[in-house]
């Protein structure tokens, strides 16, 4: 007798819950008649006619029928039960926590999660993930966002600011920072960024005090400097890391202006 028919019962309890990603071993757990191999059979055959979808060894997607063009549910279906399949803390960051606080001039077609430890990219049709990681993940100030099937973590915006400025060349550079930053000023509150000038890399905050100024935003970046310079003695850092220290960095965040930046605005 086919597998397919108990799985797909059991798929269709997942569903009832609210469940679209699992792994293979609850199906294992739930069927223990079944054994592993003819599990798996059922699931390459469910797969064939786009039930399911394999992201990674052992991690499934449940496809509701109205998703079986895209070939998956968007990812806050089961993006919770995939970080938990990995056993790995995340919170979303950089661009995708950035479009979920207004700022989406700059449309990205990967989602981008920031974990504490180095994990490897996911790419499927349909869905691009890529891991930052990040050493002070734990100290980063976060949100809970409404997702489908749970609540998600994200950055701050301010949080999402630092994380954008320190991770400035995996998205295209100081000047995609701006562009995104000019935006992004719209949800952030001085007392968001007070709490952001804890940062235990203080150059990243000098570099974002500065782009705030760059960007005519005092309302944003005198409280943060003053924050800033009460707590710490403020050494000099470059606005850009990755270049030559020239230019003068005779301004009040003591970077040394190594780099010209423009928002695309």
């Amino acid at each position: 007798m086919s597998d397919d028919k108990p799985i797909s019962q059991v798929l269709d309890d997942f569903q009832r819950r609210g469940r679209y990603g699992f792994e293979r071993r609850e199906l294992e757990v739930a069927l223990p008649s079944s054994s592993p191999a003819a599990i798996a059979k059922a699931l390459q055959r469910l797969a064939q006619k786009g039930r399911v979808r394999r992201l990674r060894s052992g991690f499934h997607v449940l496809v509701p029928v109205e998703f079986t063009t895209q070939g998956l549910p968007p990812y806050d279906w089961f993006l919770d039960d995939l970080m938990r399949s990995l056993e790995l803390p995340y919170y979303l960051g950089l661009l995708s926590a950035a479009s979920l606080h207004g700022a989406a001039h700059q449309q990205v077609q990967q989602l981008q999660i920031v974990v504490p430890r180095q994990e490897r990219p996911l790419k499927v049709p349909g869905l691009s993930i890529r891991f930052f990681r990040k050493s002070g993940f734990a100290a980063t100030p976060l949100l809970q966002r409404k997702g489908h099937s749970g609540m998600l973590p994200v950055s701050t915006p301010e949080a999402t600011a630092l994380d954008l400025i320190r991770y400035a060349r995996h998205i295209g550079g100081l000047d995609a920072v701006q562009t995104v930053l000019a935006e992004l000023v719209e949800s952030m509150t001085p007392a968001g960024l007070a709490a952001a000038a804890a940062e235990p890399e203080t150059a990243q905050v000098q570099r974002l005090g500065w782009l705030l100024d760059h960007l005519d935003q005092s309302a944003l970046a005198d409280p943060l400097h003053a924050a800033l310079a009460q707590a710490k003695a403020l050494p000099r850092a470059a606005l850009d890391p990755g270049a030559p220290r020239t230019g003068s960095a005779a301004n009040r965040w003591r970077i040394f202006e190594n780099a010209e930046t423009e928002a695309d605005l």
